[in-house]
């Protein structure tokens, strides 16, 4: 190669020749030999952009460059950081290319997919219409287009043919889902493909179950993905526990495994699930890897039922990944989830995440796919991190933090959690691990264990009208506006080489300020990790130069808000100022699930917002016409959790602590709420129907007033007649004491625990209950007619019967008596209220 100096800028290259020549002002060449080359090389890897006065030193140090003027050194480097940005802009476009050419392929798949589908919906629609012109013709349903899958039992998978006879059919059926018609997918809502888009998205729209699907580029080996998407405890999150029962051998060097699997409930509210499952991984013949995996019985199966008593058994339908080897490097990945999480064994309120789709998306499905990339962009190095942390030490923290905080959420019997003096009557719940002494240290030599262990207070509550993204970076911001320090100060004892206990912390003054100091984040920003110091001061002449400074690692995800549909979480947990890898995490926090109402269900939006305004003692106030509220209306769930150290001598002072704290805790999110809700919309919240809080002591008194003002007796006869005495009376009654709405649709807004009991739901879903849901035809033939006795003369004598729970069960009870309850004017009528008598379930 040569280099023009000054006017003319250009290059010619000798192939003959080893070194660089060079054009002077008056014409002639001069020659670059290997040797100077070689030394202009050395200093350009040192320092691509020397300063003059590093050229004037390179010339004098290197005797071999002493026939160069400087000006000329300044040219060379000029041109060599030309052709390095020439070279690395050329091998950008390159990779670009490759991907766009991989998208493409990739969309054109799905477009033939889209064709075939297109053919089949057709020749559906003609044969529906030719039936529909033959009266005799007998309905045939084997056009439909999900493949319905058969449960296997256990008799099958007890010999090596039949597990792989399931094996091969599970792999056509989840082949035929991922890029076949097998199921009808539709594009996910938000999630557009395209060149710079982790990959191509759908949900199912009518099938069996819920499903999702993904289609992605990943610049790793297929071999490193199916190792990475068989350990799904690194990255689903959810995911408790997966344990290999049996690996046998199959053809084409694959393997079958049947493999027990945990996951989490999300919310307090609702039972774990497990699944027992075949997971079949092979080679085709095209050079790709499959891995699919299906259930093998809807119940039974598993290690042991010990191990499976608290769970629900979920049922896996054929799904897994499909990995083909991409031109130039990298991988092309398949993705298919598809589950039956039996959405009847949640309060009814719940059951939109168990039936959604998009919640499987983004939970399984596009968490695995991000996890893919995320891996391969770290592994290239194009991913640095803050604080001197490599990404795997990150991971595990992001992971650990998770996993404590569902832990604490769930509360498993075999992790050692059993509830602390719970009698059903309390909106916070406690509950106690023995088995978790915390070890602190401040290096390898010195550590200092406690006898004790953890107390959790959490609760779970509804949130109406309330953005989640918004509460938790309001959260994650404004933590003083929620956060008691000293509460922080005594979590954050734990964690250091010193003995905690309760009372008697030593006082500290803190400023309410927080500094926020980013670790990581994913590549698309859906989650950070931070470390968080909250500023503190000794107040007194005790230890006045010892930091007071608390020190909290941070887990923030979906505060973006475009995580469609995503919960979005605010988890953190105390940690020493100079944390090790290995520092013990206690995590508390705060996670915020959006339900996204059915599609059509306007009706259902539109009685819910009926009851919350139902929920206010007193009389309800309109907040606008009744279709922009429809349309506008929003629900989540928000589950909080905090994690207590304690001592064993502490452990009911800590406990009585903790839940009193929780309590205001929960108090200041629901003023944050109402700051933070949209304009025009007055955002509820469930625990106004608390058994524990004023509105329920105000609702019982006039329930039990009514009572006696009605019928001439007492609904109680412990004698309680004020205070909280009778709200616990009440509460512990025998008979299921409901009561529901005055509304041209009565819901129910209030239970006493025999009622919950009897209904088998919650004070939460209560809501989502109909009074019409309650009685069968002969309970309503009975009822409805009794309204009028009821408004005239303040009650009536219900026949007894049959009523059904949510949970499909049929109940029977002696007799019911209906009454109205009247505000404390003894004028206006409340509610309605019913007292069954001797009710068992059939």
């Amino acid at each position: 190669m040569a280099m023009v100096a000054q006017h003319q800028h250009q290059q010619s290259t000798s192939s003959g020749s080893s070194g660089m020549k060079h054009q002077l002002d008056n014409g002639k060449y001069v020659r670059y030999t290997a040797e100077q080359v070689e030394a202009l090389e050395r200093v350009y890897s040192e320092c691509p952009k020397p300063t003059s006065l590093r050229r004037q030193q390179l010339i004098r140090e290197c005797p071999i460059l002493s026939n160069i003027e400087p000006k000329q050194i300044k040219v060379w480097f000029q041109n060599r950081r030309c052709r390095e940005k020439q070279r690395k802009e050329a091998s950008r476009l390159q990779t670009v290319n490759r991907k766009l050419s991989a998208m493409n392929k990739l969309l054109m798949e799905e477009n033939d997919r889209l064709q075939k589908q297109v053919s089949q919906l057709v020749y559906e629609n003609g044969y529906m219409r030719q039936q529909m012109h033959i009266p005799s013709a007998v309905t045939d349903a084997s056009c439909e287009s999900v493949v319905t899958t058969p449960q296997h039992s256990l008799r099958d998978a007890n010999s090596p043919a039949g597990l792989l006879s399931i094996a091969e059919e599970t792999l056509a059926e989840f082949l035929s889902k991922a890029t076949g018609t097998a199921v009808d997918w539709v594009q996910m809502p938000g999630m557009k493909p395209g060149p710079d888009s982790v990959g191509i998205f759908a949900i199912s729209q009518s099938c069996s179950g819920v499903a999702a699907r993904a289609c992605g580029l990943v610049s790793l080996e297929p071999t490193k993905i199916v190792e990475i998407l068989k350990d799904r405890t690194s990255w689903y999150r959810d995911c408790r526990n997966l344990e290999v029962i049996t690996m046998l051998p199959a053809g084409n060097g694959g393997t079958i495994e049947l493999v027990y699997t945990q996951v989490y409930a999300p919310t307090t509210l609702a039972p774990a699930r497990d699944f027992w499952t075949l997971r079949y991984t092979t080679s085709l013949d095209n050079g790709s890897v499959v891995v699919c995996e299906r259930s093998l019985s809807g119940s039974g199966g598993g290690p042991n039922a010990a191990a499976t008593a608290q769970f629900v058994r979920g049922e896996m339908l054929p799904s897994g990944y499909l990995i083909r080897p991409c031109d130039g490097g990298g991988s092309i990945i398949h993705i298919v989830d598809h589950l039956n999480l039996e959405a009847w064994s949640v309060p009814e309120v719940l059951r939109p995440l168990y039936e959604s789709s998009k919640v499987v998306a983004q939970k399984i499905t596009i968490a695995a796919l991000r996890y893919i990339r995320q891996i391969a962009q770290e592994s290239s190095g194009e991913v640095v991190y803050g604080l001197g942390r490599q990404p795997a030490v990150l991971r595990t923290l992001s992971q650990r933090l998770s996993r404590g905080f569902n832990d604490a959420i769930n509360g498993f019997n075999d992790d050692g959690w059993s509830l602390m003096n719970c009698d059903g009557a309390d909106d916070v719940i406690v509950a106690v691990n023995s088995t978790k002494n915390i070890t602190t240290s401040t290096n390898s030599s010195n550590s200092l264990s406690f006898i004790g262990g953890v107390l959790c207070a959490k609760a779970s509550m509804l949130f109406q009208n309330v953005p989640a993204a918004a509460l938790v970076r309001f959260l994650r911001e404004h933590r003083s506006e929620w956060a008691d320090f000293n509460v922080d100060a005594y979590a954050a004892a734990s964690v250091k080489a010193s003995p905690y206990g309760y009372p008697g912390m030593r006082p500290t003054r803190f400023t309410g300020s927080q500094i926020i100091m980013p670790l990581g984040q994913t590549i698309e920003q859906e989650e950070m990790l931070e470390v968080i110091r909250l500023e503190g001061h000794a107040l007194g002449q005790d230890d006045p130069f010892v930091s007071r400074d608390i020190h909290l690692l941070q887990l923030c995800s979906g505060i973006d808000g475009t995580t469609g549909g995503a919960c979005s979480e605010l988890v953190f947990a105390p940690i020493d100022e100079m944390f090790p890898d290995d520092a013990p995490l206690i995590p508390s926090g705060f996670r915020i699930i959006p339900l996204d109402p059915k599609s059509g269900d306007q009706k259902d939006a539109r009685r819910t917002l009926d009851l919350t305004s139902s929920l206010e003692v007193g009389q309800s106030t309109s907040h606008g016409s009744s279709d922009t509220l429809t349309c506008q209306s929003t629900r989540s769930v928000l589950t909080i959790a905090f994690q207590f150290p304690f001592e064993n001598n502490l452990a009911e002072s800590v406990a009585t602590m903790a839940r009193q704290y929780v309590r205001s805790v929960i108090n200041s999110v629901q003023r944050v709420a109402m700051a933070i809700s949209p304009s025009g919309l007055s955002p509820s919240v469930s625990p106004k129907l608390s058994p524990t809080s004023p509105e329920a002591l105000t609702l019982a008194q006039w329930i039990c007033h009514s009572y006696t003002y009605h019928l001439g007796s007492d609904l109680l006869t412990s004698g309680s007649v004020v205070g909280d005495s009778l709200l616990k009376d009440l509460w512990q009654h025998q008979d299921a004491i409901l009561c529901c709405s005055l509304k041209s649709l009565p819901v129910f807004i209030f239970a006493n625990q025999a009622g919950l009991d009897m209904l088998e739901t919650t004070l939460m879903a209560l809501q989502d209950i109909t009074l019409d849901k309650l009685f069968d035809d002969a309970g309503r033939k009975a009822l409805f007619p009794e309204f009028a006795k009821i408004m005239q003369q303040g009650f009536a004598y219900l026949p007894g019967g049959i009523c059904m729970s949510t949970m499909g069960r049929n109940i029977t009870y002696e007799q019911a008596i209906a009454w109205k309850v009247l505000a404390a004017d003894e004028t206006t009528v409340h509610c309605l209220a019913f007292s069954f008598v001797n009710w068992s379930f059939v």
